[in-house]
């Protein structure tokens, strides 16, 4: 998960794409050098141990587009094949309802 906000923060997307899951990776991912990344805060986490197949984070990234102060809070999807964790999908979280990322996430 951190290593994935790192990689935005850093406009890395070979290495977005290299993480995210082969059954839901998409065939490019758009990063915006207008994007300022201000922080991340994990609010909480399931499973994702050693032994674990698969894991859920809930995260809130700050970030500022624009001169805009922005937020996105997501609950991701990770799940581990031969010994590494893949971003599998996420949903983004808000006051009203919760819907499926656009693919954009930086989980």
């Amino acid at each position: 998960m951190r290593s994935r906000y790192a990689a935005f923060v850093e406009n890395n997307v070979e290495y977005l794409l290299a993480s995210w899951h082969p059954m839901t990776r998409p065939r490019s991912v758009e990063t915006s050098s207008s994007t300022i990344w201000l922080g991340l805060t994990i609010k909480q986490s399931e499973n994702g141990a050693e032994n674990d197949s698969d894991g859920v984070v809930e995260f809130v990234a700050r970030y500022r587009e624009n001169g805009k102060a922005l937020r996105l809070h997501e609950v991701s999807q990770f799940k581990k094949e031969s010994g590494e964790w893949f971003y599998f999908d996420g949903n983004l979280v808000n006051s009203k309802k919760s819907r499926k990322s656009n693919g954009q996430s930086i989980s």
